[in-house]
C-alpha cells in the first residue's frame, strides 16, 4: 500500500505558477491521475519515486517509510522498490530486448527474463534491438521491464499516449492482468477520459496541482 502527502511548490501549467498539495491512497488496485496537462500528474510520480524532492510531506510504502520531511528521511530513487513506465520507452537503444530486461533485475535470472517476454508474446524478439520494434512492442518491454525489479510500487506515466487505440486498449488489458496477478499497487497518470473509464479501480482528478475530489 502507498500513503502518501505531497506538497511541492514553484511548479509552473499553462495558467502559471501554483503549488502541488495532495494527499492519496493507493492498495491492491489500479489508481488514475486525472487532469490536464502540467496540472502536476508526472511530479506526482517523481515525487514518488524519488526524482524530485518535496518541499514537505510523506510516503510510506508497506510500513516503509521512503519519506518523511519532518524526520529528515528521504530514501534515495536506487533504494526505493518502484517500477516506472515513462512515456517515451526509455529503453537503452544499445541493448537487445532481452538485455533491456535483464539490466532491471537486482539478481539476473534468465528464466524470469523468459517468463516475462513469454507474458507479452516477445520471447521470438528476445535478440532484436529497440530501434527495429513498433511502439507498442517498446511498450510492452517497458513494462515489463519495470516488473522485472520485482517493484513494491508501479508507476505508469501517460504510458499509452503515442499509441493506436486498438493496441492502447490491447496494453491496458495486459496491464490490469499484471496487476491482479502480481498484486501491485499501481499509480496511472493520464489525460484520456476513457482510458480512465478502462483502467481505473479508482480516481483522482487533478487541477493545478489539487485532487478535486480530495476531502
Amino acid at each position: 500500500m502507498i500513503k502518501a502527502y505531497l506538497k511541492k511548490t514553484g511548479l509552473r501549467g499553462s495558467d502559471g505558477d501554483f503549488t502541488l498539495e495532495v494527499e492519496l491512497e493507493v492498495n491492491d488496485e489500479i489508481v488514475v491521475i486525472f487532469g490536464p496537462s502540467g496540472s502536476g500528474k508526472t511530479t506526482i510520480l517523481r515525487l514518488i519515486a524519488g526524482l524530485e524532492k518535496a518541499d514537505e510531506g510523506y510516503i510510506y510504502v508497506n510500513g516503509e517509510v521512503w519519506l518523511d520531511t519532518k524526520k529528515g528521511i528521504d530514501i534515495p530513487p536506487y533504494k526505493r522498490s518502484v517500477g516506472f513506465v515513462f512515456q517515451e520507452y526509455a529503453l537503452f537503444p544499445n541493448m537487445t530486448v532481452y538485455e533491456n530486461v535483464a539490466y532491471a533485475m537486482k539478481i539476473k535470472d534468465p528464466s524470469r527474463v523468459e517468463e516475462l517476454l513469454k507474458m507479452v508474446d516477445l520471447w521470438n524478439l528476445r535478440d532484436a534491438y529497440p530501434n527495429s520494434l513498433s511502439g507498442g512492442q517498446k511498450q510492452r518491454i517497458a513494462l515489463v521491464r519495470a516488473l522485472a525489479r520485482q517493484p513494491k510500487v508501479l508507476l505508469l506515466d501517460e504510458p499509452f499516449s503515442s499509441l493506436d487505440e486498438d493496441m492502447t486498449i490491447l496494453l491496458e488489458k495486459e496491464l490490469k492482468n499484471f496487476q491482479r496477478s502480481l498484486h501491485i499497487p499501481t499509480l496511472v497518470v493520464t489525460h484520456l477520459k476513457d482510458q480512465v473509464q478502462r483502467l481505473a479501480d479508482r480516481v483522482y482528478h487533478i487541477k493545478k496541482g489539487r485532487f478535486l475530489n480530495q476531502k
